[in-house]
């Protein structure tokens, strides 16, 4: 199953809602690891160094500083851009449906638009 790091402006509901869902999946909450204000590329140094993928809801600079760290061939395991606009529940089930459903390092330098 994939581990899992959410953005620190990531929504909740979609965090609780998913640890209710699948007690078991592996995610943290930037905030919950003392990386609070910490920038993106900090951030993604973070998850390439835990090997999470990286939930996010900003799409307009994280997803530049991945495609960035990919380029120069560092280590990127995979960012997830949820849509604000897309519902809690839509959501929960598309991350549930990656976690589940997805090989060891498929997400490696990738970044894939929810919902699916």
């Amino acid at each position: 199953m994939l581990k899992l790091a959410a953005d620190e402006n990531f929504n909740n509901d979609i965090v609780r809602g998913l640890q209710r869902r699948e007690p078991l999946l592996d995610i943290v909450r930037i905030q919950d690891t003392g990386l609070s204000g910490a920038t993106d590329p900090e951030l993604l140094t973070w998850a390439a160094s835990e090997a999470r993928v990286v939930l996010t809801h900003d799409v307009s600079t994280l997803t530049r500083f991945a495609y960035e760290r990919v380029k120069v061939g560092l280590s990127m395991p995979g960012v997830v851009e949820v849509s604000r606009a897309v519902s809690v529940g839509a959501a929960i089930e598309d991350i549930l449906l990656l976690a589940h459903l997805s090989l060891p390092n498929e997400w490696e330098g990738r970044i894939l638009y929810l919902p699916l």
